[in-house]
């Protein structure tokens, strides 16, 4: 690559230490880069010692949102990179009480961030789980539909906890009705 080229949303490129990873935003003087296995690194635009697999020209117009869709789906696919989901305002500091109706034993009281970390951490292993499924060469297709359905019903009886997120596509999904 000379010097000259800049690299736009979208880039891949594979790095000596890092792997291989997505151009997902541009600075003035360095990239930030999602790495499969590091997650997201800052690398300088002057960089010459990584391959770049897939050069996206700068000045072509594609929104972030669009890119960083397409990483997240890659993230998914090919590691157990964990997601960040932000949580809703209105639930940081809060405690989640659980009392139980006998008044003689005393209620546990749990952070919500903590409760929150769980849920997402679940949430990232179904997808996980879904994907090696989707991957298996040894299982025929209607195995994997089999066990992708039970997967959905499994996010579906977590919809109770979307009210938690901050973002709808954070939002656990269970079957759609048609």
């Amino acid at each position: 690559m000379s010097e000259k080229t800049i690299l736009g949303i979208g880039s891949r490129v594979r790095h000596p230490a890092f792997g291989d990873g997505v151009v997902i935003r541009l600075h003035k003087a360095a990239y930030d880069v999602c790495f499969m296995l590091y997650g997201i690194k800052q690398v300088g635009k002057e960089y010459d010692k990584w391959e770049v697999i897939e050069a996206i020209p700068a000045e072509q117009s594609v929104s972030f949102t669009e890119a960083e869709k397409s990483l997240i789906k890659i993230l998914r696919t090919f590691s157990d990179i964990t997601e960040e989901a932000p949580m809703g305002q209105r639930w940081q500091g809060g405690l989640m009480i659980l009392k139980p109706e006998d008044e003689n034993l005393k209620p546990k009281e749990i952070p919500i961030e903590a409760f929150f970390h769980k849920i997402v951490m679940l949430r990232d292993r179904l997808r996980v789980l879904e994907q090696r499924i989707n991957s298996n060469d040894r299982l025929d297709d209607e195995e994997k539909i089999n066990l992708q359905q039970y997967i959905t019903r499994v996010y579906g009886s977590l919809t109770t906890f979307n009210i938690l997120f901050r973002d709808k596509e954070d939002y656990f999904v269970g079957e759609k009705t048609r």
